[in-house]
């Protein structure tokens, strides 16, 4: 009789048994410690619940909220039951270790901030000249001290008649001559935007896909326990052009801000937030700036910031080792990024509530608050713009509006909401398009050469986008009441209150179209860069040039509130925010009786873009860069619409059959077969997918969902939880425990791998006739990784949807394939 390893039936338990021999016993000490090699603690400690452990979370997939709760659950109870003063502190010290790290993330970023700004000013002056006292001298700080140029002058220099004489006898221009000075300007903008993108492109990486391209041609039908399924009309979404086979990222291109709203709504996308595309986002973000381009920091230091909240983090075994607690912290951090940015903390605090995070709870609002006030009183000290003031476009309008300009601000947010929304839909026209050209999307540098070629041509003859963005912002928002600022460019030319000068609005007519066409062709270049600023020069100089038309009264309003109101419009057509801005605008200039005429504009501008386009400039992005991320409430409109029940995510018969394993009644199935169906799982290319364990307790009734392991467990379990086998025996199979434990006493001298710890005993599960709009909220809401769907009235289960499958059906809807 051949023995039991001779005939394939090696069986090894993982887990004390007092029924183990000697051999059993030397074989669980070692599979044992493989696990523990592996495993935290806490991980370990899960191995009685019933929620099954989890290995670290592998590239782009789905965190699980409901397993990182108990987790941290476990790590919580662990460390406080330790007896003794020094666990005591431990304790205390893990306690508090959130708002220590919140202090820490703030006060970095406050430092990198004030690097980047000091770069800022000075990289960018170097295009029309430099300071011969210190060239690592910005043209403030080397004149700070004397008068920058005469009033006639720099109206010589701005119109292009000539070169100023300045009387900073320190500063020296490239040179007098006007054409030259344009030839020195384009060239060194080429030169900066050419040292930008060729740093962004050593952040490239290749990501796998995110869609299961194998499942989309086929129609999702409900399986019933005769083998007849319920047929159903919805397809699941073609492929986009990013999806397939993996897709090339560059790390450190764009804001990140669409990057960052998928990490926190709970996928992972790997090396993003690393200290490699930290330094490359601030290097490559001050030559980006400094070519004029119609692009801004602000963005940039969002991603910034929340790249230290996760080197940050790593360093604390709270957040390292959690992923639901790791996006608390990400969510505080990311916070501090805009209030560095604009001097905003309030507004960072709200921007992070509002634009970037999906899952803020109360603690996360008190933490991003101390973050984004480190953040500020840090920066404030540091004093970047020498002014001593957080600031930046402090403001003070002497004049105060009537009634009757409610009208002018309402018809101004109508304008913002017609440039955010046709923005939105042009910006996506453009990257879906032109940046599908093979020549565009093989050589990026060449495409950003093109974009600062054609904005230094655009931008220099005009002496009000000359200037980097939030400079222009600066000179838009000026009160000509002010005598300090009476002989600026603007004010000479507002002087003229008999009759209009022409020129001038010339001049603003030209600046508000040239940075509308030019930030739609600019944002998505692989550089980085934001949209905020560029929204706001645009909207600020459009408010500028209705002020100044408004016929003139006794009490004649400062056209400086238009341009106020304006940008904060513009800015709300592009990106949709409301209350932020509100806050954002009033921290900016300081200006609290505006805030009124701000909040109408916003509205109204949120109103009309949503009329024209229904999602913003980020919601978009990320459907162009094909990053897997759910709104709960996009999803929720778009469902409601169709009135459709779960079963339709249900996948394929052939994909059930590929994920579903009937374990039988010893619990047991064989190597081989796991490995069949991990092969299958690989192939189909979604790496957070799993095996659904069913078993059928007699001929006459439907399988029962029993479990859930996922891919990443599985294949951990079957590569390096395997038995040491004799080489003359290494091709044999042998069987793996899934369910429960052995029914009958293990034959002393056979081997079974036991994978029922990794195993999630308590899926959770839907009817496949309920609402589609419950599949969304338990998704969206408890942050499911996956979720097992059961038939009505039986039981059975009949599918498995993953999050990802949820997202593609959703994206299908918007564009009419769903229907």
């Amino acid at each position: 009789m051949p023995s039991d390893l001779e005939a394939g039936n090696e069986r090894t338990p993982l887990l004390h048994n007092p029924r183990l021999s000697q051999r059993q016993h030397e074989q669980h000490l070692e599979t044992a410690s493989a696990i523990s090699s592996t495993l935290s603690k806490e991980e370990q400690q899960l191995v009685d619940s019933t929620v099954g452990e989890r290995l670290p979370y592998n590239d782009y997939t789905t965190i699980d909220w409901l397993h990182d709760l108990v987790q941290d659950s476990y790590r919580f109870r662990h460390i406080n039951s330790l007896p003794g003063l020094r666990y005591k502190f431990l304790s205390l010290f893990d306690a508090y270790s959130g708002w220590i790290a919140v202090v820490i993330i703030g006060a970095l970023t406050a430092g990198v901030a004030f690097l980047v700004d000091i770069a800022v000013a000075t990289v960018a002056d170097w295009k029309m000249g430099y300071c011969s006292t210190n060239a690592w001298k910005s043209r403030e700080n080397c004149c700070r001290q004397s008068t920058l140029v005469t009033s006639t002058s720099r109206i010589r220099l701005l119109t292009g008649s000539g070169s100023a004489e300045s009387d900073c006898d320190e500063w020296h221009a490239w040179s007098d001559n006007y054409a030259r000075s344009f030839a020195i300007y384009v060239a060194l903008a080429l030169v900066f935007g050419t040292i930008s993108s060729s740093a962004t492109l050593l952040t490239r990486s290749q990501l796998p896909s995110a869609e299961d391209s194998s499942e989309r041609p086929c129609s999702p039908p409900i399986a019933k326990p005769d083998g007849s399924h319920v047929p159903t009309s919805v397809r699941i979404p073609a492929p986009s052009p990013n999806s397939g086979g993996g897709k090339v990222m560059y790390m450190a291109a764009g804001s990140g801000i669409p990057e960052i709203k998928t990490i926190l709504s709970g996928f992972s996308i790997p090396s993003f937030l690393s200290l490699r595309v930290l330094i490359v986002k601030a290097f490559g973000a001050v030559f980006a700036v400094s070519t004029g381009m119609c692009l801004g920091k602000e963005g940039p230091f969002v991603h910034i910031s929340t790249c230290l909240s996760y080197l940050v983090g790593m360093r604390f075994p709270k957040y390292k080792d959690n992923g639901r607690k790791m996006r608390e912290l990400l969510s505080a951090g990311c916070s501090s990024g805009l209030s560095v940015a604009f001097g905003a903390p309030i507004g960072g605090v709200l921007f992070s509530y509002e634009e970037i995070s999906t899952y803020f709870p109360r603690k996360v609002l008190w933490r991003a608050f101390l973050c984004s006030l480190t953040a500020a009183i840090v920066l404030k000290q540091l004093n970047p713009t020498g002014t001593g003031k957080l600031v930046l476009f402090e403001t003070k309008y002497g004049t105060e509006y009537e009634s009757v300009h409610y009208l002018v601000f309402t018809l101004l947010g109508v304008a913002g909401g017609v440039f955010g929304g046709l923005f939105c839909k042009l910006n996506f026209i453009w990257s879906r398009y032109f940046r599908r050209i093979p020549l565009i999307k093989e050589n990026p540098v060449f495409e950003v050469g093109i974009v600062v070629l054609a904005t230094a041509l655009l931008q220099f003859p005009n002496p009000l986008t000359r200037e980097p963005g939030d400079i222009i912002i600066k000179t838009v928002l000026v009160d000509c009441k002010d005598s300090a600022s009476a002989h600026s460019f603007i004010c000479i030319h507002e002087s003229h209150t008999a009759t209009t000068n022409w020129a001038y609005v010339g001049w603003l007519l030209h600046g508000t179209l040239t940075k509308l066409v030019l930030t739609i062709i600019t944002f998505g270049c692989k550089v980085p860069s934001g949209v905020i600023i560029p929204a706001l020069d645009a909207g600020a100089l459009f408010g500028r040039l209705v002020g100044y038309l408004l016929p003139y009264t006794p009490n004649d309003v400062s056209p400086g509130i238009f341009a106020l109101v304006g940008a904060a419009a513009f800015l709300a057509g592009v990106s949709r925010m409301t209350i932020s801005l509100a806050v954002i605008m009033f921290e900016l200039t300081g200006q609290l009786e505006y805030v009124v005429p701000s909040m109408l504009a916003i509205l109204v501008a949120k109103w009309v873009a949503d009329a024209i386009s229904a999602e913003g400039v980020y919601d978009l992005a990320q459907t162009v860069l094909g990053h897997p991320f759910l709104d709960p409430d996009v999803a929720l409109q778009r469902v409601r619409k169709k009135g459709m029940r779960v079963g339709v995510l249900v996948p394929p018969r052939k994909t059930m059959e590929d994920v579903t394993v009937h374990v039988p009644a010893e619990n047991t199935v064989s190597r081989s077969l796991l490995r069949q169906k991990l092969d299958r799982l690989q192939k189909r290319g979604l790496i957070d997918a799993g095996l659904v364990l069913v078993q059928t307790h007699s001929p006459s009734t439907v399988p029962v969902l029993q479990g859930y392991i996922s891919q990443s467990e599985l294949t951990f379990g079957l590569e390096n939880l395997a038995p040491s086998i004799p080489s003359s025996h290494s091709q044999q199979d042998f069987n793996v425990r899934l369910l429960g434990h052995a029914v009958d006493e293990v034959p002393p001298d056979s081997v079974e791998v036991d994978l029922s710890p990794f195993v999630d005993r308590t899926p959770l599960t839907i009817c496949s006739e309920a609402p589609l709009e419950y599949a969304v909220e338990m998704f969206a809401k408890l942050g499911l990784r996956y979720l097992c769907v059961t038939e009505e009235g039986t039981g059975a289960l009949v599918g498995v949807v993953i999050k990802k499958r949820l997202v593609g059906f959703v994206e299908g809807l918007k564009e009419g394939v769903g229907g």
